[in-house]
């Protein structure tokens, strides 16, 4: 494993529920069904990207808005 084991513990279930409801990740976790990745690799790619998302929010100052389109 690597990187911050309490961020990565902090994340996962936040991934998991983003997972289910949010549409940004949850398009991300189909792409990776289709792919053949495994659910721990979806999940951690859904950690990823929550990441991201909330750089991108506290960076920018504006607010989440899912129908922005979003690079990769």
């Amino acid at each position: 494993k690597v990187g911050h084991g309490e961020l990565r513990s902090a994340l996962y279930m936040p991934a998991v529920v983003a997972g289910q409801y949010n549409v940004v990740v949850k398009d991300l976790i189909e792409r990776l069904k289709l792919r053949g990745k495994t659910g721990k690799e979806r999940v951690c790619a859904a950690m990823r990207k929550l990441l991201q998302l909330a750089y991108g929010v506290v960076k920018s100052g504006k607010t989440f808005n899912a129908e922005i389109p979003l690079a990769g």
